[in-house]
């Protein structure tokens, strides 16, 4: 079956190619393995460059098959020379090929040895040019597999400068706005921001000054999932380090304390130190020298001590509440 499927996919005629190709989506881990080693990939990735719709699904369709659990596959694919192809038909944005293309390019940029090549290859730029679209054809699947192939890319010290210098921090931002908090393609944007931020000043700088980002962050933190909360405060965290002077009173007037308070005590362990991480920088008052400023900063280390005996009783929860409303105030 596995050379029949590889001699109609070299040879074949256009619906002979096809159908091999389909055949290929089909098969099992072993078929898989088997038609891996008789050069199928570079007939499938030729498939890719023809300007026939059923021809690249199907072609699209089998290396996923074929990308699926291999490390070996992905950089076989990519050595193919299909990652080029790939972008073209993302660039096309032909539903549903797009979803198909930006499934492809997300598993093979999980490939330590792609990265380099995917990123090399334009893929950056397109992607945040495509997310900068307010545009039907673009699924929120396709979306969410941009940021995490994006997101993928981030982890390489090689790509990691040239996606924020790409004006990334600033695209998927406009993208949080008008989403709800606890989507996966949040949780996503926050994971790639987390990263970025730590790594790049340009994109910390970016993030903080994008208009709109610190309120987003703070619902982001508030809302989201744990994984989302925990990427977020994050990144409030490292702005708070790197421009507290400039920042601390906007995060504060976001009403972020609640939210930081509830995080410190049943937030994901990372989450947590950071939230109390956060919580001091917010606390320290050494500058403030208004009574009313101090009165807020005394409340604060009560709940704060409060909070590191493990303290959850009604008694805290009143100290919350008079602290907020006096930080309201």
């Amino acid at each position: 079956m596995e050379e029949e499927v590889v001699e109609a996919l070299r040879f074949g005629g256009r619906d002979g190619r096809i159908a091999a190709a389909r055949e290929v989506a089909k098969f099992s881990s072993k078929q898989r393995r088997g038609v891996a080693e008789k050069g199928v990939f570079s007939p499938l990735v030729l498939m890719l460059c023809e300007k026939d719709y059923e021809a690249t699904e199907a072609a699209l369709f089998a290396l996923l098959s074929l990308a699926f659990g291999s490390e070996r596959n992905k950089i076989r694919i990519a050595k193919s020379g299909a990652i080029p192809e790939i972008l073209k038909i993302i660039q096309c944005q032909i539903e549903p090929l797009l979803d198909l293309a930006a499934a492809a390019l997300l598993i093979l940029s999980s490939c330590t040895q792609n990265k380099l090549e995917v990123a090399a290859s334009g893929a950056i730029q397109l992607l945040i040019n495509l997310l900068n679209l307010n545009c039907e054809n673009i699924s929120m699947q396709a979306k969410l597999d941009f940021v995490s192939t994006l997101h993928n890319l981030s982890a390489c010290p090689q790509t990691v400068g040239q996606i924020a210098r790409s004006g990334c921090a600033a695209s998927v931002l406009q993208l949080v706005y008008g989403l709800e908090k606890s989507s996966d393609l949040v949780e996503k944007i926050m994971g790639l921001l987390d990263e970025i931020v730590s790594s790049s000043d340009i994109a910390l700088k970016e993030t903080a000054e994008t208009g709109g980002s610190i309120p987003a962050l703070v619902e982001a933190m508030e809302d989201g999932s744990a994984q989302c909360k925990e990427h977020a405060v994050g990144i409030l965290l490292v702005i708070c380090q790197n421009y507290r002077d400039g920042y601390r009173g906007i995060i504060l007037r976001e009403g972020v304390v609640p939210g930081l308070l509830q995080l410190s005590v049943d937030g994901t362990w990372r989450g947590k130190e950071k939230a109390k991480e956060l919580l001091l920088l917010l606390r320290d008052c050494s500058n403030c020298g208004s009574k009313g400023k101090q009165s807020k900063n005394v409340l604060l280390e009560k709940v704060m001590r409060k909070i590191d005996r493990g303290e959850r009783g009604g008694t805290s929860l009143e100290l919350v509440e008079e602290m907020i409303a006096k930080l309201r105030t």
